[in-house]
């Protein structure tokens, strides 16, 4: 997959120099975000997005993030190219460091962008990383993803895509969201919570076996009963259900493949 944004590269002291028009960009998603998540954001996001404190009017730099971060969970960002390899990406994981794409979307694609950008990254993303069951599983997932084969991460982008991207969780004040594929998206915050798509039980080996396209609102959605439960899955439980899962195979897409593409 090509991309048409490029990343900007920090100067010596870690700033990156953003355009006015890429800051104005920022406050429009932001502000616009917000008050969607009222009611539909789970605590720990809500909890981590009041310790980010997050700039309205401008783009934060990632040195404002990492302030907050690594005194949480040990975690960083750090600055990649609008795209990176799947090495980089779990070596990156499995350190404790998370990447962000540093541009951020033109007003024509406001409400959907296919590659991650820095919007998607730090707002979606960021606030969980304080929470520690969320960061220690994102750090399992990464060392996973590192020694694993390549066949054996195509399994394992789902686990990631059904709860990092597009996870939901059962809380005590009801339906609540997770993931931050979900909360960067306008669109899709109000869907997942709509009563249209299909809410499944968290089940492991469902999951590793659910096929997904990410150009559609998602058919399915993924329920965990607590992050906690996220944290208590172990290295070996996850080894074990990805080699039942590459047994038993995927289940029929929930969705019309897309011209061209295999599922995911």
């Amino acid at each position: 997959m090509g991309t048409h944004y490029h990343a900007h590269q920090p100067d010596g002291q870690g700033l990156i120099a953003y355009s006015q028009e890429e800051h104005a960009t920022w406050q429009t998603l932001i502000e616009r975000q917000l008050p969607c998540l009222e009611g539909r954001a789970c605590r720990q996001y809500q909890e981590g997005l009041s310790l980010l404190d997050l700039p309205r009017d401008r783009i934060p730099q990632l040195g404002e993030i990492n302030a907050v971060l690594t005194p949480c969970t040990g975690w960083s960002v750090v600055a990649v190219p609008a795209l990176i390899s799947f090495d980089r990406f779990f070596d990156l994981l499995a350190h404790r460091q998370f990447p962000v794409a540093t541009f951020i979307r033109r007003r024509e694609e406001l409400d959907y962008l296919q590659e991650p950008d820095i919007f998607h990254e730090i707002f979606g993303h960021c606030a969980m990383l304080t929470n520690p069951a969320f960061a220690n599983f994102t750090h399992t997932y990464g060392q996973l993803g590192l020694a694993a084969s390549k066949e054996e991460r195509v399994f394992l982008a789902r686990l990631y895509w059904f709860t990092v991207e597009f996870g939901l969780l059962q809380s005590p004040e009801g339906l609540r969201i997770y993931g931050g594929g979900i909360l960067s998206s306008i669109g899709e915050t109000t869907y997942a919570l709509s009563g249209r798509p299909r809410l499944e039980p968290f089940r492991l080996l469902d999951v590793l076996r659910t096929p997904y396209r990410i150009d559609i609102m998602q058919p399915i959605y993924y329920v965990l009963p607590s992050l906690d439960s996220l944290y208590q899955l172990t290295r070996e439980e996850i080894l074990v259900s990805l080699a039942q899962a590459r047994a038993l195979g995927l289940f029929a897409p929930a969705y019309p493949p897309k011209p061209g593409r295999a599922a995911g």
